[in-house]
């Protein structure tokens, strides 16, 4: 099974948790087919926790729970099949999965083959309630061959939460993303922190095997399972989503996409952004810049307020000779993010500039030589397209 580009799709957990049932699955995968999201490459759909019984049948098998998805798994497998999305599913690799339903610890090859007999294509495969006793490499590596044994391509969801450093095993032991952090919540603080963490580790993300920083928040607006804290605003949400974009991680939406307002629509389905997600190159981008972000506007402190360690300028190639340079200001006041060209490879005296186009309006900024800073908004970002000129 190769998979060669990010994964993209939606999950119920960030807003449903354990409010999920046929009917929603259903009218999600409806909504994704008429507004567009399946064209636009979103094909998985993917409950999450809480669709079992809590106990196992008199044969060892895990039962869906009837009063939730009361026509089966196959059938709403076949449906979701039948509208052109693949089908999705939980486990987890503990005793008990984190909401305490049966899990797949010593069940691995019984619950693969009842995956595969549902026509279930992708295994989300979670980690509570883990053994002391066990080793956690070694259950991934069971349910991945049990995966394979299955008679059925199954993307395996491996989601470990960071647990032992995955980014450096995880693709070896057949994986095709990994979750590299703990869960998100719907918070400029979390998914910030989130995505900052792993930019070093996205070296080691790419074909058959992508760094996993969990769902999309985009479009809860504090309303949900994993809505803690301050909510997102737009400009957060644009950052939030640029980041997984530039980073190249799985796209899988958590938010309600059956009433996803206008802007965060529009956004989830920016051609430039998922362009950049899907580049079939896979590469991740370059800090080309790390460092402060300084405020001067008229209510600053003594006239400029420094925030270090709070803009972010990275430099990513693409196919084609193209590029995506993203600018990005984590600080809670505006202020100006740097890019100089010779610290992507550009330096003045090579006679070259860069012809930019904002990504996500796609107005056209022109050609540009030796630096291009830009004044960001606080805890938002720019996307620039880029392609080599010679002068």
């Amino acid at each position: 099974m190769n998979i060669l580009t990010p994964p993209m799709g939606w999950n119920s957990w960030n807003t449903f948790g354990s409010n999920i049932s046929d009917e929603l699955i259903r009218s999600t995968a409806r909504t994704m087919k008429e507004k567009g999201y399946l064209e636009a490459g979103y094909n998985y759909i993917v409950i999450d926790d809480c669709w079992s019984l809590r106990e196992r049948d008199e044969n060892g098998r895990l039962v869906p729970d009837p009063a939730k998805f009361p026509h089966g798994m196959k059938d709403l497998a076949d449906y979701v099949h039948s509208l052109g999305f693949r089908f999705g599913m939980y486990s987890c690799a503990g005793v008990r999965t984190c909401a305490g339903y049966p899990s797949s610890f010593d069940h691995e090859f019984v619950d693969a083959k009842t995956f595969a007999e549902w026509g279930v294509d992708y295994l989300k495969y979670d980690f509570c309630n883990f053994p002391a006793s066990a080793d956690g490499k070694n259950r991934y590596a069971t349910m991945s061959m049990a995966l394979k044994a299955s008679g059925r391509d199954i993307l395996f969801a491996a989601c470990n939460w960071g647990s032992g450093e995955p980014w450096k095993w995880m693709k070896s032991l057949g994986a095709h993303m990994y979750r590299s952090t703990g869960d998100i919540a719907d918070n400029f603080k979390s998914f910030s922190g989130i995505a900052r963490s792993q930019i070093d580790n996205f070296c080691m993300s790419g074909h058959d095997c992508f760094n996993d920083i969990d769902m999309l928040t985009v479009g809860m607006y504090g309303n949900g399972n994993v809505a803690f804290g301050q909510a997102c605003t737009d400009e957060e949400y644009q950052t939030q989503f640029a980041l997984w974009c530039m980073l190249g991680a799985p796209l899988m939406l958590g938010g309600d996409v059956r009433k996803m307002n206008d802007f965060c629509h529009a956004l989830v389905l920016n051609r430039n952004l998922l362009r950049i997600n899907q580049d079939s190159e896979c590469r991740p981008p370059y800090i080309a810049y790390k460092g402060r972000v300084i405020y001067n506007g008229p209510d600053a402190a003594g006239g400029w307020e420094e925030y270090p360690d709070t803009g972010l300028t990275m430099f990513k190639h693409l196919s084609d000779n193209e590029f995506a340079i993203g600018y990005f200001n984590f600080a809670p006041k505006p202020g100006e993010v740097l890019f100089t060209f010779a610290d992507a490879g550009i330096p003045y005296g090579s006679n070259v500039a860069l012809e930019l186009t904002d990504a996500i309006t796609g107005e056209s900024l022109g050609l540009q030589r030796d630096y291009y800073n830009l004044v960001i908004p606080a805890h938002g970002c720019r996307i620039i397209l880029a392609k080599l000129v010679n002068v």
